[in-house]
C-alpha cells in the first residue's frame, strides 16, 4: 500500500513539473504585441509601410484605441464637439486642458494593457496651441493640416507611456510630438524659418509639390549618428546617408529638457534636429526620417530605392524595436 501511495506520489509531482514547463515554455514563447498609436485614416503610407516594416523585421502590430481626453466632448464617431478652430487644430482652452491634465482623466491606460511597445507614426502637423510656450498657427494657407482628435490622442498615450516607463519610438510627427510634450521649441515652417534667416533653402527635407494632385515623393539627405545613444545601437554607424524626409516642421531645439539630440544633418550651414531620445527613460526615440519608407521601396523595388537608407540598415531599425518589445515582454512576466 505504502509503495503504491509513492507511486501515485512520483507520478504526480512528474505530472506538476510538466506542467509548470509547459506553462513556462508558453509564457517565454508569447509573441509581444508592438501597439501603433491610433489614427483614422489608415490607407496612409505614413501608417501601412511601417506596418510592413514591423512585419519584416519579424513583429506583430496591432493599430491602437484612440485615446480620449474625459475633459472633453466627443461624438459618436469619435470627433471632437468643442475645442478645435475653423482651421482644424485644437484652440487655446482645449489645449491647456490636454497639457494641464496630461493622461489622467483618458483611457490611455486602457489602451496600451498588452502591448510592449508603442509607435507613433507621421502625419498632420501638430496644433501649436500645445507646444510648452503656445504659437499661433503659422499663417501659411497653403500648409493648414491638421487633426486635432489625433493631436489628443497622441499626447494623451504619449504622455502615459512617459510617466509609466513604457517604451516608444516616434517617426517624423511623433518625434515632433515627443518633442512637444517634452517641452522642445518648434520650428513651424521650415522654409519660412530659413527665409527669416535670409539663407537660401532648396527644400532638402522635403520636395516642393509639383501640382495639386501629384505624388510627392520623399527627399534623400545624410543624418549624422552621435555615438553612445540608441539610434546608433540600432544602426551602428555614425553617418546614415539618404533618410527618406517628409516634413515641413523640424525641432528647433531641445534647451531646458530631457531630450537629448542624438541625430542631426548640416542644411544650408544650419544643424537640423533629426533624432533626439529621452535621457530619463528606458526607451524613448524620435526619428524625424522615414526609415520605413526606405525598407518598402526595397520590398517593392522602386526605381529610386537606392537614392535612399540600404535595406539591411533600415530594417536593422525595426529589428530593434521588435526586439525591444521581447525584453519589455519578459520584464513583464
Amino acid at each position: 500500500m505504502k509503495k503504491m501511495i509513492c507511486l501515485i506520489s512520483v507520478i504526480m509531482m512528474l505530472f506538476n513539473a510538466q506542467a509548470i514547463c509547459q506553462a513556462e515554455d508558453a509564457q517565454y514563447s508569447e509573441k509581444p504585441v508592438i501597439g501603433i498609436a491610433w489614427r483614422s485614416d489608415t490607407d496612409s503610407e505614413f501608417f501601412t509601410n511601417v506596418c510592413k516594416a514591423v512585419e519584416e523585421a519579424g513583429g506583430t502590430w496591432v493599430l491602437l484605441d484612440q485615446v480620449k481626453s474625459e475633459d472633453l466632448s466627443y461624438d459618436s464617431e469619435g470627433q471632437l464637439e468643442e475645442g478645435v478652430t475653423a482651421l482644424g487644430y485644437l484652440d487655446e482652452t482645449a489645449a491647456k486642458f490636454v497639457r494641464t491634465n496630461s493622461w489622467h482623466d483618458s483611457n490611455a491606460g486602457d489602451v496600451v494593457e498588452n502591448v510592449s511597445i508603442v509607435l507613433f507614426t507621421g502625419g498632420e502637423d501638430i496644433s501649436s496651441t500645445l507646444y510648452y510656450d503656445p504659437e499661433p498657427w503659422h499663417g501659411i494657407v497653403e500648409e493648414i493640416d491638421y487633426n486635432a482628435e489625433r493631436d489628443v490622442s497622441d499626447y494623451l498615450l504619449m504622455s502615459y507611456c512617459l510617466d509609466h516607463d513604457i517604451p516608444l519610438m516616434g517617426f517624423c510627427r511623433g518625434m515632433q510630438m515627443l518633442s512637444v510634450i517634452s517641452g522642445a521649441e518648434m520650428i513651424q515652417d521650415v522654409p519660412a524659418y530659413f527665409a527669416e534667416l535670409g539663407l537660401q533653402y532648396n527644400y532638402e527635407h522635403r520636395n516642393q509639390k509639383v501640382s495639386a494632385d501629384s505624388y510627392r515623393d520623399y527627399a534623400p539627405h545624410d543624418v549624422q549618428v552621435e555615438p553612445d545613444t540608441n539610434l546608433y545601437d540600432m544602426v551602428g554607424t555614425e553617418l546614415l546617408t539618404g533618410c527618406p524626409s517628409w516634413h515641413h516642421q523640424a525641432v528647433k531645439n531641445v534647451d531646458n529638457t530631457r531630450l537629448a539630440v542624438t541625430g542631426y544633418t548640416e542644411t544650408d550651414g544650419v544643424k537640423m534636429i533629426e533624432a533626439v531620445e529621452r535621457t530619463d527613460k528606458t526607451f524613448a526615440v524620435g526619428l524625424q526620417f522615414h526609415p520605413e519608407a526606405a525598407i518598402v521601396k526595397n520590398l517593392e523595388n522602386a526605381e529610386n530605392k537606392d537614392e535612399f537608407i540600404d535595406y539591411d540598415t533600415a530594417l536593422s531599425i525595426f529589428k530593434w524595436i521588435v526586439q525591444e518589445s521581447y525584453i519589455e515582454l519578459e520584464n513583464a512576466a
